[in-house]
């Protein structure tokens, strides 16, 4: 038996991720894709929050399309030492990809970030073109 066959077969949280994410959506968790967003609209504005420590700042990506964000970038494998082999993993490595979708188009030439400590923020302002506008009526 190899240490990957008993983590499969050992792990008692292994059938609760076979349901489907059934346990998640029970819980309240919209989603269980990576990264994970919190993403907050008030009007004219959005604000997107997203915890991914581990990965270097000169790896995400971000880009916006009409009223959709992209949050891409990759999360490096853990390097073993000689003589070790891994006796349980459960962080996730690897490139990730990510598109939300806001209520309204965004402003590309507004869009700010910030990534401190393993969260990134991102501030994302609606187009100026597609803000609702109040018409003065003339009277005759």
């Amino acid at each position: 038996m190899t240490t990957t066959y008993l983590e499969r077969v050992l792990d008692p949280w292994r059938e609760l991720d076979l349901m489907g994410g059934f346990l998640n959506r029970a819980a309240g968790w919209e989603s269980c894709e990576y990264p994970g967003v919190n993403v907050w609209v008030n009007g004219e504005s959005a604000e997107i929050s997203s915890r991914i420590p581990g990965v270097d700042r000169e790896s995400i990506d971000i880009s916006v399309a009409g009223n959709k964000v992209t949050l891409r970038g990759r999360r490096p494998l853990e390097e073993r030492k000689e003589g070790e082999s891994r006796r349980r993993r459960e962080l996730w490595y690897g490139d990730f990809s990510r598109t939300i979708q806001l209520p309204f188009n965004i402003d590309a030439d507004k869009v700010r970030a910030s990534y401190k400590k393993g969260v990134l923020h991102i501030s994302l302002q609606q187009l100026e073109a597609d803000r609702p506008r109040k018409i003065t009526i003339k009277t005759e």
